[in-house]
């Protein structure tokens, strides 16, 4: 299969706009695709060479092809709180969320719910996500079988919660562990899909199931550990009094043997500097999530203070759907804009689309994700920069540079931009293909 357009792939993170080095870029590409990964990439002068009997184009010309974008937490049962008007996070949880959960226990529901969640993924360029499910393991199940499915990337954890919410959405410490260590045996590794240990955060979790998941995480250390930190203000206040004898949030989590470097730490807003230390030395990423911190009400993420510090902390990108507003990283990358613009930082477009791309993929610890390169996994997005009047208005005027063009992506883009996507170099349908 052959697949032809603009096609722009990153070599390893950009300094800054204008970092051209950080990138490849071919104006007319051919991405050569055999057994579900990446073969070749090269100039479409050379599709008589690698084409041939048997072979299919897909002719995407004038359009840019990059790797699909990966979204490291999202949350699968909350597509239907998503845009819930008028509180903060504890409140939030308690009036929306836990409700929206408690639904998931029923597998039926579960299914259906999974296959409007990975249809929403595709439709906005998100090949692979890290997700959080709800207390029920069967919610789990049915991500991960739905995702085997269509043949994507899904990384998936039952979370664990049990105190500080309703009976329905509670499991126990042991139950948590048990379950997750069943997901593990079954579905860890099977194919394409991974799973995540997943408390939700320290507020539901007692000692005992910090203690029990601490120790899945021994156990399995190939496998990655999601959770929340410092997102909100009276979210820290009540970590404090729940645990008084720990020095700070993150040495909750640390103490348990829950950080390090395969630990996804959702928000991480409002870090001590013993917390961004301990962060930085054991490698643990900070996620930005704008669109969910914005919207919530949380703060505002220091960027460039973590990652450029004297203490740098690993960082990735991501939309928090439902907190988060959107489940496009284009979107989600505008509000970033801003978050840093507020801090009186700058995000350029090179550096947020490496973040959506070959940057969360190394958060993962994917080296086969996330890059348009020989080796990789055929997980491809297809943007259309004109495909709004205003859009194409804008670029009229412009001078064709093609980090000016990701810019107005990041800034004015959404799903109406995606005209395909390819999961394992399998065409997902999303628009009639040429050629």
């Amino acid at each position: 299969m052959l697949v032809r357009g603009r096609v722009l792939s990153f070599k390893r993170r950009p300094q800054g706009a204008g970092d051209a080095a950080a990138y490849t870029y071919l104006e007319d590409g051919v991405v050569v695709i055999d057994a579900g990964r990446v073969t070749e990439v090269v100039d479409a002068g050379e599709i008589g060479r690698v084409g041939g009997k048997g072979v299919v184009l897909h002719d995407f010309s004038g359009k840019l092809i990059l790797p699909g974008f990966i979204d490291t937490h999202i949350h699968f049962p909350q597509t239907q709180v998503i845009a819930s008007y008028g509180e903060q996070l504890l409140e939030w949880l308690t009036r929306y969320t836990f409700p929206a959960e408690s639904r998931y226990g029923d597998p039926a529901f579960a299914a259906a719910q999974a296959r409007f969640f990975i249809d929403e993924l595709l439709r906005n360029g998100t090949t692979t996500a890290v997700c959080y499910g709800s207390v029920h393991k069967g919610s789990a199940e049915a991500l991960l079988a739905e995702s085997e499915r269509r043949g994507t990337a899904m990384f998936v954890g039952k979370t664990a919660m049990d105190r500080n919410a309703p009976p329905e959405v509670l499991d126990s410490a042991r139950s948590a562990h048990d379950d997750t260590a069943a997901l593990i045996a079954a579905w860890h590794g099977r194919g394409r899909q991974k799973v995540v240990i997943t408390p939700r955060f320290a507020i539901t979790s007692t000692p005992e199931q910090l203690e029990a998941l601490g120790s899945l995480a021994e156990a399995h250390p190939d496998c990655l550990v999601q959770t929340h930190l410092s997102e909100n203000l009276e979210e820290i206040a009540t970590v404090r009094r729940l645990f008084p004898e720990r020095a700070d949030y993150l040495d909750v989590y640390d103490h348990y043997g829950l950080v390090g470097p395969n630990s996804l730490m959702g928000h991480a807003i409002h870090l001590t500097p013993r917390e961004v230390r301990r962060m930085s030395e054991s490698g643990a990423v900070a996620v930005f999530c704008p669109t969910s911190n914005l919207f919530i009400g949380s703060g505002l993420f220091d960027y460039k203070g973590l990652e450029g510090g004297p203490h740098p902390v690993r960082l990735a990108l991501a939309t928090d759907v439902g907190g988060g507003t959107s489940y496009s990283m284009l979107a989600t990358a505008a509000e970033a804009y801003k978050v840093m613009q507020l801090r009186g930082q700058k995000l350029s477009a090179i550096e947020a689309f490496h973040l959506m791309t070959r940057g969360n993929a190394e958060a993962l610890g994917e080296p086969d994700l996330g890059r348009i390169a020989p080796g990789a996994h055929a997980d491809l997005v297809v943007l259309d920069s004109t495909a709004t009047p205003a859009m194409a208005h804008r670029l009229a005027a412009g001078n064709g540079d093609i980090e000016e063009e990701l810019f107005v992506l990041m800034t004015l883009g959404s799903e109406r931009n995606v005209c395909e996507v390819f999961i394992g170099g399998r065409p997902q349908g999303l628009q009639q293909t040429a050629g």
